[in-house]
């Protein structure tokens, strides 16, 4: 599970939304579950991925953070000359930070 520790140490500042989009963009190609996000069944390109913090709360072990991720579909043609192509995509994440150990779980909204 990654770590969002800059996010986690960054929460209730000005900079948390920042820091947030930093750790989101430049984590693993794997660690967001945007291949469920994918609506023609193309791969992930995780080139330009985006983020766009929508809201965020916390209770006592967790922050949880509503976020709308930008990124490209890349899809798979018929061979045709303008094979493959790629699709502008969004989606929306919940993420959740637990406080103890700034573990990120990410689900598909």
């Amino acid at each position: 599970m990654p770590q969002l520790l800059k996010s986690l140490q960054s929460w209730g500042s000005e900079t948390f939304k920042s820091t947030l989009k930093e750790e989101l963009q430049t984590l693993s190609d794997n660690a967001l579950p945007l291949h469920h996000a994918t609506t023609q069944g193309g791969k992930v390109d995780a080139s330009n991925i985006a983020a766009l913090i929508n809201s965020a709360s916390e209770n006592n072990t967790h922050i949880q953070i509503k976020v709308g991720i930008f990124f490209n579909e890349i899809i798979a043609g018929c061979n045709c000359d303008d094979d493959p192509m790629s699709e502008n995509t969004y989606c929306e994440l919940l993420v959740s930070i637990d406080k103890s150990t700034a573990e990120a779980d990410f689900n598909l909204k």
